[in-house]
């Protein structure tokens, strides 16, 4: 038969406040590396991204304000529809009979 090596690893213990600390660090580090990964790195990262910030919500209002003119639009429609029809069945504008 063969004889299976079994890998033994060795325990150690930290300080609870060692090991926060060791986990902010490397969070810190890997939030860094994030950020250089997509270019917002350096002393204007904070500018750039509160820039993304103010042309994302101006995105988002525009998409707002073009919905809500697409629904007056309709409804203006509608209602100069249903006025021309209303006109032309009472003659005013002496409409088919």
């Amino acid at each position: 038969m063969e004889t299976e090596t079994v890998e033994r690893r060795q325990m150690m213990t930290l300080p609870k406040q060692d090991f926060e600390d060791m986990l902010e660090r490397a969070a810190e580090r890997g939030a860094r590396h994030a950020l250089q990964g997509v270019g917002l790195d350096g002393e204007d990262a904070a500018h750039d991204i509160r820039e993304l910030r103010n042309l994302l919500d101006a995105f988002n209002e525009a998409k707002k304000t073009a919905g809500l003119t697409i629904i007056k639009m309709m409804v203006t429609g509608l209602v100069i529809a249903l006025l021309a029809g209303t006109f032309l069945k009472i003659k005013i504008f002496g409409g088919a009979q």
